[in-house]
């Protein structure tokens, strides 16, 4: 089998693993999916250019909390600029979108900025705080999309037999006063 691979092309199995739940005093994190699998790439299926986008992905967020509470995240995962490793040479784009806090929208404002609000996209170090109206909500259950993107420098795909690329990261939920991790 792995002859009839070679003869194909290059195969890539490419993934994002996150976590499942997470607690933080009485709230639970669920994540629709904790592995993200992009498949199998060929390198005969890759157009010629500087780099490989490999789609978005998307996964649904739940926090859950017995009590009202405000609602903190952060994703945690190697850093990489504006953005999070993917595998060695790869960069992976998190985005917060559709985000509800009790049926109500939710705008997001980093936790050490306030007043300002942000796009919902996960940076390194930033912890993200549901609100409304410039206020942070309390509430007892969040929804949010999240949009994964993933890009691959084409050298990437330069390998000579079957290679698993991999992300690592995990959501969590967080005090707002918590300080940015490094």
């Amino acid at each position: 089998m792995a002859a009839k691979w070679r003869s194909a092309g290059v195969v890539l199995f490419c993934a994002l693993l996150m976590a499942q739940g997470v607690r933080a005093e009485n709230c639970r994190l669920s994540v629709s999916q904790p592995r993200l699998d992009y498949g199998v790439i060929r390198r005969e299926a890759v157009v010629q250019s500087t780099s490989v986008a490999l789609g978005t992905r998307t996964l649904h967020l739940n926090v859950v909390c017995t009590q009202p509470s405000m609602i903190a995240l952060r994703f945690i995962g190697a850093a990489d600029g504006q953005g999070f490793r993917f595998d060695r040479q790869g960069r992976m784009r998190l985005s917060l979108k559709h985000a509800q806090v009790d049926g109500r929208a939710v705008e997001w404002g980093v936790a050490h900025l306030p007043g300002e609000t942000v796009s919902g996209a996960l940076l390194p170090g930033q912890v993200l705080v549901a609100r409304a109206a410039g206020q942070a909500l309390v509430g007892q259950r969040l929804t949010a999309q999240v949009d994964v993107d993933i890009d691959l420098p084409s050298d990437a795909l330069q390998v000579r037999d079957e290679t698993r690329l991999e992300g690592r990261g995990t959501f969590e939920l967080v005090s707002p006063a918590a300080p940015p991790s490094r």
